[in-house]
């Protein structure tokens, strides 16, 4: 890894970011009428989707740790071929449970690739240059997967378009485009990740994954001993709470001003797509965001402004303005990731990073749980525009949790405002007032 510049790291992580995301952008617009068209009904594709987030929540810690304890490498290598595996499969499955055995392998295959490639990129810039600011490239990243998804979609609608090829649908084409893209992206991965470890054959192996257990026990370990760490995790509780107002909650809202479902629907084509755009330019707002008021103040901010964006998709009487507060709250989401994810990268050490990052990830899951039951029982019971108020309070809620990343960034000798070093033998956190080694 030292042998690469900051720049050359940053450049191989886009262009991998990029090819990861483009078969997803391929399937969004396919996957629920192939399902359809292979006869499964909308129950069934609910059942089968459900298989994915118990695989994801059962594994992301685990393979969080194996990847911080094994390498990103070999992770990530795994990951992507469980990946075209299920797009194989997806492209032949005509069974129930044969989609529920896609969705399986997909929940795999999204738990091993939840993290090592951005911990990779992080510790691979610390290696280059050890002052080196990496916030630039997780947004420059979060634009690439706005633009690839984007892009993939209208690929995809534009396959549909030309109609099936031979024997194969229509609906077909874009899943074996995928799965090409797939195969492209592994190559991809094997040329351009480049991983220093210094152990390897089957007796590496063995120790790694003996050791994975002891890396998430000291993910949560790092969690006891930094407010820090413990607010900004906690802030993913409340962002995936709010999640469900403009994820599930929109559709119904868009429906109730524009007086008709169908008519809902196809604005909702476009939208999605210019949604993604929108979260991509937000995301390009990284740098300057960060020379305006530092990480954890915009942070902040950008949870009450969200809010505020919520609050316009509930209270606005016409599409346009449903949509344009839509629009909105995409640009936010975008610019609001890179910095969550930058704080949270200065309170931990390399050895630690990717454990960490999926504890990160999977405390948005429970949160979505709870809006999705509390906000649609709200809805129901009072309205969606109430719904959407509650979620948008929440969502605003999460600001103060920012202030312990920003109260340690500004006492001087400490190294929250800083990257950590990528060597160090324990991870390092901001432990309240004192840098302290967990244990």
């Amino acid at each position: 890894m030292s042998a690469l510049s900051v720049r050359q790291v940053r450049r191989r992580f886009l262009v991998l970011h990029g090819l990861r995301w483009l078969p997803t952008g391929l399937m969004i617009p396919v996957m629920i009428l192939l399902m359809q068209e292979r006869g499964l009904s909308l129950s069934q594709i609910g059942l089968v989707s459900v298989a994915q987030g118990l695989v994801v929540l059962a594994l992301e810690l685990p393979t969080g740790g194996l990847a911080d304890a094994l390498g990103r490498r070999p992770v990530l290598l795994v990951a992507w071929v469980l990946s075209l595996l299920s797009l194989l499969l997806f492209a032949v499955a005509d069974s129930f449970a044969l989609f529920f055995l896609i969705w399986a392998l997909q929940g795999v295959f999204r738990a091993l690739d939840s993290g090592p490639l951005e911990s990779w990129y992080v510790d691979a810039t610390l290696a280059a240059d050890p002052k080196a600011e990496y916030e630039p490239g997780l947004g420059y990243a979060g634009t690439v997967i706005g633009v690839a998804i984007s892009v993939g979609a209208l690929l995809s609608g534009g396959l549909v378009a030309l109609g099936p090829v031979g024997p194969i649908s229509a609906l077909t084409v874009p899943v074996l485009v995928a799965a090409a893209l797939q195969v492209v992206a592994l190559a991809a991965l094997l040329v351009l990740l480049v991983e220093v470890r210094p152990a390897r054959g089957a007796a590496a192996l063995r120790a790694s994954v003996a050791e994975a257990p002891r890396m998430v026990g000291q993910a949560f370990g790092l969690l006891r001993r930094s407010r820090v760490l413990l607010a900004l995790v906690a802030v993913e509780l409340f962002w995936g709470f709010g999640m469900v107002t403009f994820e599930s909650l929109l559709p119904v809202r868009l429906a109730e001003v524009a007086g008709d479902a169908e008519r809902a629907a196809a604005l909702l084509g476009p939208a999605n797509s210019a949604a993604w755009l929108a979260g991509a330019a937000g995301a390009a707002l990284t740098p300057l965001l960060l020379r305006w008021l530092g990480a954890a103040p915009s942070a902040a901010l950008l949870r009450i402004v969200q809010g505020a964006t919520v609050v316009g998709m509930g209270l606005f009487a016409g599409p346009v303005g449903v949509l344009l507060a839509y629009l909105a709250c995409y640009t936010v989401h975008g610019a609001s990731n890179p910095l969550h994810m930058g704080l949270l990268h200065r309170q931990v050490d390399g050895p630690y990073r990717t454990s960490v990052i999926s504890l990160n990830s999977m405390m948005s899951q429970p949160g979505f749980a709870v809006g999705a039951v509390v906000l649609t029982a709200l809805a129901d019971a009072v309205s969606v525009r109430a719904a959407m108020l509650a979620g948008a309070v929440v969502l605003a809620v999460a600001a103060p949790l920012y202030l312990p990343a920003w109260r340690a960034g500004r006492q001087p000798g400490t190294d929250a405002a800083r990257p950590a070093g990528p060597t160090a033998p324990v991870p390092q956190v901001v432990a309240d007032d004192a840098i302290t080694p967990a244990r």
